[in-house]
């Protein structure tokens, strides 16, 4: 039997606009304010199709851009974690009062018994909302830093 998709969404609020706070989710700009965070460049850069690859806990995770669209301030990308699990990410960006809305999806599938604990875990709620807010704290100290300066 095949495993269903498993889909958790979360959203924080950057006292930065739009413009300046949608380039640190790209491969390069997410090195602004993610740990660790050091994506080999496969192919392109933020258009569609663009391919990169990351290390995280002792696993690859193979990253393909499935949507960007800079004006919209979204981006989409396709994951596989090597021997765990594969699905979606979705962010988008959008004005809120004088700062930015960021909202951020995870679908994922567990593609071997490893995948299953992996994903139940990524997206139990409350680990999810702890996800976004270690991600809210680390982008906004990073803008304070003058990351992605417009």
């Amino acid at each position: 039997m095949s495993a269903s998709p498993a889909t958790r969404s979360g959203d924080f609020h950057l006292d930065a606009a739009p413009a300046r706070v949608f380039p640190l989710f790209t491969a390069e700009g997410e090195r602004a304010w993610a740990p660790s965070w050091e994506p080999e460049m496969l192919s392109g850069d933020t258009e569609r199709g663009s391919v990169f690859r990351t290390r995280s806990h002792d696993k690859t995770v193979t990253w393909i851009v499935t949507d960007y669209d800079a004006g919209a301030h979204r981006v989409s990308y396709a994951r596989l974690v090597d021997g765990s699990n594969m699905g979606l990410v979705d962010v988008n960006c959008a004005a809120d009062g004088a700062g930015t809305r960021v909202s951020v999806r995870y679908t994922l599938t567990p593609v071997a018994a490893a995948g299953d604990a992996a994903v139940a875990h990524l997206l139990d709620p409350e680990r999810y909302a702890d996800f976004m807010q270690e991600w809210r704290s680390a982008i906004a100290a990073a803008l304070v830093r003058g990351a992605s300066r417009d």
